[in-house]
């Protein structure tokens, strides 16, 4: 079957052309590879009111109609625009990045889309009554770029080891069981936080609430975390030089791993659970204390986390990729 292709101005001029040498419609569709049916419908369309047909207005018209059409509706296709529509939702809220990479995976006839066309329609003045942009991760009204947290207080742990004397192979992320961890604060009034780790090659994330930031606490923490992993799917640790990780040395014999702190102030050296505390801030923002958080959202923000596709995994989802991990192991 024959793609459809729209007349370029150089179509046009010759028919312009042709059709003052007086010309059939059925030869001029046959000398530009068109029906004869394209034609007559061109010359209608750009000859009303008994005006000539010019080639260059009919150029001008015919791109002033498909901007127009493309930025009125850059989601023509009702599939695209349910799916769009459902999984910037909850219980999905995903990025438009996300939604664009798993539609093409999920739907038969592969439907295609672009992260910045979702971007475009959510932030379109016809569409900003609907309030689109509060599903996003930042939840902004208007397009910016947002600077990192800001980073704690730290001290010099006792008896820590430096992330530089960590294998340069973990960073590459092809070898599973290599964990981050870091603290999520609510409010300063508050002394409740969030324990996060997260595994950097699956990016499978565990959620513990703690009453306080003490080093007891968060030993503890971390531990119930784990403890459910052995090797080889937990290897190492990498955290921030934060005064609750003063326990390092208890974490790291009771779960048999070892332990690496990474440079004062340099939070990118563990960026995969920076990126889940960004996440998680989308259901519990900034200035929410904790306490007043239950533990069955907890529950479900650690769910979604890890049952949401990823465009680093091949749009798998976290859960997805470590079980195939744990399939692969089990079988060696």
């Amino acid at each position: 079957m024959k793609r459809y292709k729209h007349l370029t101005l150089e179509d046009r001029e010759r028919l312009h052309i042709w059709k003052g040498q007086g010309m059939s419609l059925r030869e001029i569709g046959r000398r530009l590879k068109r029906d004869h049916y394209t034609i007559s419908r061109e010359i209608k369309r750009n000859t009303k009111y008994g005006t000539e047909y010019l080639p260059c207005h009919a150029q001008r018209r015919y791109e002033r109609i498909t901007t127009k059409q493309r930025s009125k509706a850059p989601l023509k296709s009702p599939a695209v625009y349910l799916y769009v529509r459902e999984h910037l939702r909850a219980p999905y809220h995903w990025t438009p990045g996300l939604i664009a990479g798993r539609l093409s995976v999920e739907t038969k006839n592969p439907l295609h889309i672009s992260a910045e066309c979702i971007y475009q329609y959510i932030y379109a003045k016809k569409n900003r009554k609907e309030r689109l942009w509060k599903y996003l991760v930042c939840g902004r009204k208007m397009r910016m770029v947002k600077n990192g947290r800001k980073k704690r207080n730290v001290g010099k742990v006792p008896n820590a080891v430096s992330i530089a004397k960590r294998s340069q192979y973990i960073e590459k992320r092809k070898q599973v069981g290599h964990w981050e961890t870091d603290d999520m604060e609510g409010t300063k009034s508050s002394k409740a936080a969030l324990s996060v780790s997260r595994e950097r090659t699956t990016r499978y994330t565990k959620l513990v609430k703690m009453v306080n930031q003490t080093k007891v606490v968060k030993t503890d923490a971390v531990v119930e975390s784990l403890e459910m992993f052995s090797e080889p799917l937990l290897r190492t640790i990498t955290q921030d030089n934060g005064k609750e990780n003063y326990g390092h040395e208890q974490t790291a014999q009771q779960l048999g791993t070892k332990m690496y702190f990474c440079h004062a102030y340099t939070s990118c050296e563990k960026g995969g659970v920076e990126r889940a505390i960004k996440d998680i801030r989308r259901f519990i923002p900034k200035g929410t204390p904790l306490t007043r958080v239950s533990k069955q959202k907890i529950e479900y923000v650690e769910w979604w986390l890890n049952n949401r596709p990823m465009s680093c995994l091949g749009y798998m989802t976290p859960h997805e990729k470590m079980e195939q991990l744990k399939t692969k192991l089990a079988s060696t």
